[in-house]
């Protein structure tokens, strides 16, 4: 298994062990020097060396760099605490630390601006804490686990590191206080245990799901579905509708575990519209923030919605729906508890099940607080894990909803249990007890219940922001081309007397593309839009495997796309450190390795995802055990898309197909994905016989992309 830093042409990937030839040669021992962290970091700190020789410094390299000196740092803390090493033997270690860290003096004295990384109050990016911990494992060091909150010490002012946007500020003093909400606290003294006191109730109510036969019912009985006025275009399903309808009505706590697919943003929104649960807390995996304020703009368009990035200094407290991810609640518990948000929306909400984790916490005290200052406010847990797994996961979620607390249940779960005139030593009170978790507010719908619903086959798009220095880069990349197509045109126009019609002329607009698009292929190096698109794709890796990481997690086997090694390489080494087990389907790979990644994918249950090249994957394979595909970079062309979606949804295929495009906003990605939409009618077209053009070609949607770049910096002015 190659380790990071290991220097050679050999490609590495985490479960090379598995796809090697039975013939492979046994590796000899390691010696005692090339064991353990150190040789691991000292081949890093070769390969960061490497790169800063050769500038600029790129943002990857340069997480390197801050993780090596980390680790160099730790492990000398190790060394120097271990009072069973003999004294030679620390000697050793630490003369080979000194080694390492002389090194990384060497390449900061290259690139001065790597020094800030080595500040003690030095942020450590998301990438690095991934890289840290893939680092630590190829050394044969077990990385920590998440960190567990310490029992809750009396609050104190200013204990915790915590932030207050000043937007925040501006709405608290436009609404100096919320009027007292008498009903919330009258409530929350009711249904106190009368005939159940005494009784233990919260395992007997676990143990009721884990007991339940095939074909009991997992769902709560919901009502027929209501019209829904909707945004012009947009069409909601009947199973969608259910659950606006139950809002309607009144139900104000859901745990809606659909499979993934069947639209859980869309019936969230559409209920808290319902239920008029304006403001709106969401709660979402950062890889899925950007594509719930993209959901809200189309479900319910008259809402405004925030997004919390950071400190939060560019948040709208006014708006209508605040987005922020868990990663970031630590910052904004305080505040966000105090807002008065009418309702509450946690995505993935599996997220919060381990309850002595610092997430959950923070994740819980806010409902608690939005229930003391709201009375029945709208509070839904969005998962699409199966409940029979391990139902004890769901304690956390269960309080989250206010069905249970600490000890045991609450409110109207506390009535309905009473009012079954059973106890846990009678025969049916198991049946009883598990209706009554399932009427507060369960609902569980898979792809093959509502079958008659939905398309046989949908492209779903899942837009991600690319944040920090990628990103700034990738956008900085995109108008210095955008620039240079404008100066392009405007010297043309010159060129032939500076007489130009009024407007765009998109003629001309096309031949400047055209130009530019032909100097991209002739020229092997430089920023042109072939690299920039391969940069989104890169960018958007670790975005990518992280969704498809989640669909794995809530249904089972999923199939990843990706164009470039290198996102194939990024998806895997994310999977491995998940302890996701998966399968790679590539170019270079002998037809017996292949044929082997294939059927472990199809026949083991373990293998839970197969990672395919969208060249070497698109034709000839059936996937079909899998009903889920992620497309982590775009095709240049409507049919290669069209190709790898078939994969899986094939004669065969019982359960309608959604493939989840992830598309990065706010750059040509963007643009692209619309090219390849709109080839989609002549490709239809040419099915019928009218057309000879099957969706276009590669050069056209990247010539299209290109004039949509420039008539776009044309119209907004944007300098040569």
């Amino acid at each position: 298994m190659a380790r990071p830093g290991q220097r050679g042409s050999g490609r590495a990937r985490p479960d090379a062990g598995a796809q090697r030839d039975a013939g492979a040669q046994r590796r000899r021992a390691p010696r005692r020097d090339q064991e353990g962290i150190i040789p691991v970091l000292a081949g890093v700190a070769h390969e960061v060396d490497d790169a800063v020789r050769r500038p600029p410094t790129r943002p990857a390299v340069r997480t390197k760099f801050q993780v090596v000196a980390l680790l160099v740092r730790e492990e000398r803390a190790r060394v120097m605490a271990d009072s069973e090493m003999t004294s030679a033997r620390r000697t050793e270690q630490l003369k080979r630390l000194d080694g390492v860290a002389t090194l990384l003096a060497r390449i900061a004295a290259r690139d001065t601006s790597l020094l800030q990384l080595l500040a003690e109050d030095a942020k450590v990016s998301d990438a690095a804490r991934a890289y840290k911990a893939t680092v630590m494992r190829a050394g044969g060091l077990e990385p920590p686990e998440e960190p567990e909150a310490p029992p809750p010490p009396p609050p104190q002012p200013g204990a915790e590191r915590r932030v207050v946007p000043r937007s925040v500020i501006s709405r608290q003093l436009a609404n100096p206080f919320l009027a007292p909400d008498f009903e919330a606290a009258a409530e929350r003294s009711a249904a106190r245990a009368r005939r159940l006191a005494g009784w233990e109730l919260l395992e007997p109510l676990f143990r009721s799901f884990e007991d339940a036969g095939p074909g009991a019912p997992a769902c709560m009985e919901l009502p027929e579905p209501r019209p829904v006025r909707l945004p012009l275009g947009r069409e909601l399903m009947p199973h969608q509708a259910q659950v606006v309808a139950a809002a309607s009505r009144g139900h104000r706590t859901f745990l809606l575990a659909d499979e993934p697919g069947l639209g859980k943003t869309a019936q969230a929104l559409l209920a808290a519209q319902a239920a008029d649960a304006f403001p709106l807390l969401v709660v979402v995996p950062n890889v899925v923030k950007t594509n719930w304020a993209h959901e809200v703009s189309m479900w319910t368009p008259l809402r405004r919605a925030t997004v919390v990035h950071g400190d939060g200094d560019q948040v709208d407290a006014f708006a209508d729906v605040v987005i922020v991810n868990y990663e970031i609640l630590d910052r904004h518990v305080g505040w966000l508890g105090d807002l008065g948000f009418r309702g509450m929306v946690v995505d993935e909400a599996h997220f919060i099940k381990n309850k002595s984790s610092q997430r959950s916490q923070h994740v819980l005290a806010i409902a608690d607080r939005i229930r003391e200052r709201t009375a029945r406010p709208l509070m839904m847990a969005l998962t699409g894990t199966p409940l029979i797994n391990d139902i004890e996961d769901f304690r956390a979620i269960w309080q989250l909803l206010g069905w249970i607390d600490d000890t045991m249940p609450l409110g109207a779960l506390m009535t309905s249990l009473e009012e079954t005139g059973l106890t846990p030593a009678d025969r049916g009170f198991s049946a009883a007890a598990r209706a009554s978790v399932i009427d507060m507010g369960i609902v569980r719908r898979r792809k093959a219940d509502v079958v008659a619903d939905i398309p046989a086959r949908r492209v779903a798009d899942l837009p991600v922001e690319l944040d920090g220095a990628v990103g700034r880069s990738i956008r900085a990349a995109e108008e210095a081309l955008a620039r240079r197509l404008v100066g392009r045109y405007r010297a043309a126009v010159e060129a032939r007397g500076g007489d130009a019609a009024d407007g765009i002329d998109l003629a001309l607009a096309r031949r400047v593309a055209a130009a530019e698009l032909k100097d991209s292929e002739d020229k092997a190096g430089g920023e042109n839009v072939f690299t920039m698109v391969r940069r989104i794709g890169q960018a958007k890796a670790g975005l990518a495997a992280d969704y498809a990481a989640q669909l794995a997690r809530n249904v089972g086997k999923v199939v990843f796309f990706a164009k470039h090694v290198d996102v194939m390489d990024q998806a895997e080494r994310t999977f491995a450190d998940r302890g996701i087990r998966y399968a790679s389907i590539r170019g270079d790979q002998t037809r017996r390795v292949r044929d082997k990644n294939v059927a472990a994918f199809v026949e083991d249950p373990e293998v839970q995802i197969v990672v395919c090249s969208l060249t070497a994957a698109g034709v000839g394979l059936n996937l079909q055990v899998a009903s889920n595909l992620v497309l982590a970079e775009l095709s240049w062309t409507y049919a290669e898309q069209t190709q790898a979606i078939d994969r899986i949804h094939r004669i065969g295929q019982s359960e309608p197909v959604t493939a989840w495009r992830v598309i990065a906003a706010q750059t040509i990605d963007a643009k692209i994905a619309e090219l390849i939409d709109s080839k989609a009618g002549l490709a239809a077209r040419a099915l019928d016989g009218a057309s000879d053009d099957e969706g276009g070609s590669s050069t056209d949607i990247q010539l299209d992309a290109l004039v949509a770049l420039l008539t776009d910096a044309l119209t907004s002015g944007v300098p040569a």
